[in-house]
């Protein structure tokens, strides 16, 4: 086990970005909720206090024991984390005079302290508070100002406990990074040693030792983090990895054959199973987008399960689960504990009797991406664009034919190739085409048409919470237009879909 930071979660909008600033540092981090604070075990190095929605002036605030927290390790506490830590030591904390959200510069700094190294006067700093410090109890020692919050920072003397009233997880906080790092690392010691590198060694040996001689069955997607997650365990048991990739007749076109030729390079034990007719089937005469959805979802475990009876005493079942799903499941508002279903498979039913291995559970999607890329697999699904579990059957607005598919599927082919081919494909996080359950009326030669339309959609985005319509050149949306039209027979109109996320989802349905 690495040495790790703490993160409590008041339920601040950016937990999860002070997690990824920690863990760009090479130093491990987890977020638990403030209400479910694990053992306090010699590896953690230090805690952060998250921001939050709450104010300290609310009767029933969040408001942790931290008895074997404070003055044992290092605290910094963020906006809602430093006011929590004034207020329960007398300090006063009351709303501010005007809203203070957005850039503010520092006019102050205490640059000997060892949190506000290279810390400069004037460096912007991103508040997003409607509550400020007006007063610290006379053991705490100012460190920062800005022109209107004398308390931007301040150190409990005698101890290593920080509070700032800014946050320096979120780029607009020009030395935001800086600010972390010297927390993270010249305060609580930690050594930076958390690589890619490390987590494969660690985790593979972690595999051998929890699976030993089992059999594990992992449904593959041909995305990202079942690949990883496959690579992880084959590195651990060979072949008593079992990997079933289900087509469903809703992939891109040629998909099948290609994902399933990129996992036999890469020495993977798996099974390619041609579902689509049952697929079909399930789907037939389905519009609504829920109704479509639990018939795939039904169906794939329907034809998962059949494929896993025929593997003889397996004991495990593989998911790509990742960090960001684990967050949800135990957030300060959310469920209990509860264990992600793989994409693919949209919940298991009781009877398939298989205890859960989920190696990618600690990452972020982005930290998938560099382990994939030290255990060196194919750059064709390392970098492959999210996809939805259901596939082109939410990407066909009404109900599910061969047909439409087929069409679907040369419109994005068309898209997807131009946008690789003019270097735009790792400009943009997902693309798509959608097929409408409209007709319009064209002009081909001297014939009147009526034929489909068709959707482009292209974002980008971090990490999918939030997107921006990808502003892709018009020369180029002008050349994929033409040659969709053009070579795509039944379909006379392409529209380009610039709606953001939100209001906007990324998906049509």
């Amino acid at each position: 086990m690495p040495e790790k930071i703490l993160i409590l979660d008041f339920g601040s909008q950016y937990t999860q970005l002070i997690a990824r600033r920690v863990r760009e540092l090479n130093v491990y981090c987890e977020i638990h909720p403030y209400n479910k604070i694990p053992p306090i075990s010699p590896k953690v190095k230090g805690v952060i206090l998250s921001g939050s929605p709450c104010s300290v002036r609310d009767a029933d605030h969040p408001n942790p024991y931290l008895g074997n927290i404070l003055g044992h390790m290092p605290v910094l506490g963020v906006c809602y984390g430093a006011q929590l830590l004034a207020h329960e030591q007398g300090g006063e904390v009351l709303p501010s005079t005007i809203r203070e959200y957005g850039r503010a510069r520092l006019s102050e700094v205490h640059g000997s302290d060892k949190l506000m190294k290279e810390i400069t006067i004037g460096s912007t700093v991103w508040m997003s508070h409607g509550d400020t410090i007006k007063e610290i109890p006379d053991n705490f020692e100012i460190l920062a100002s800005t022109e209107n919050v004398k308390v931007a920072a301040y150190k409990i003397q005698d101890e290593e406990t920080y509070g700032i009233q800014f946050h320096p997880e979120v780029t607009h906080s020009a030395e935001g990074k800086t600010l972390l790092r010297n927390f993270v690392v010249h305060i609580c010691g930690c050594s930076q040693d958390w690589t890619p590198d490390q987590f494969v060694q660690s985790t593979v040996d972690d595999l051998k030792s929890q699976l030993g001689n089992d059999k594990v069955i992992l449904g593959l997607s041909g995305g990202v983090d079942s690949s990883v997650a496959a690579m992880l365990i084959h590195q651990a048991i060979g072949p008593n990895l079992h990997c079933i990739f289900v087509d469903n007749g809703l992939l891109r076109k040629d998909e099948f054959e290609s994902v399933l030729d990129s996992y036999m390079h890469m020495g993977l034990n798996v099974k390619g199973v041609d579902a689509k007719q049952r697929f079909y089937d399930a789907l037939a005469g389905l519009s609504d987008p829920e109704a479509k959805r639990k018939a795939i979802g039904k169906t794939f475990i329907d034809v998962f399960d059949a494929e896993a009876h025929g593997i003889e005493n397996a004991k495990w079942l593989a998911q790509g689960t990742i960090y960001p799903d684990v967050i949800e499941s135990v957030s300060v508002n959310g469920p209990s504990v509860t264990i992600k279903s793989h994409h693919n498979v949209g919940g298991l039913p009781d009877y398939m009797k298989l205890k859960v291995v989920e190696p990618l559970k600690t990452l972020f999607k982005d930290e998938v991406r560099l382990v994939g890329k030290t255990l060196h697999i194919d750059e064709n699904i390392l970098n492959r664009h999210p996809f939805p579990g259901p596939g082109l059957a939410i990407r066909i607005l009404g109900d599910i034919t061969p047909d439409k598919v087929a069409i679907l599927q040369e419109v994005d082919h068309v898209f997807i190739s131009n946008l690789k081919k003019s270097g735009l494909y790792n400009e943009v996080w997902q693309a798509g085409a959608m097929l409408l359950p409209v007709q319009s009326v064209g002009v081909m030669g001297d014939e009147r048409t009526y034929e489909r339309v068709v959707a482009l959609r292209a974002v980008t985005s971090v990490d999918g919470m939030t997107a921006d319509w990808a502003h892709l050149p018009y020369d180029f949306l002008a050349d994929v237009s033409n040659e969709i039209i053009n070579k795509v027979k039944g379909v006379n109109r392409v529209v380009y879909d610039i709606s953001s996320k939100p209001p906007a989802t990324i998906e049509w349905e």
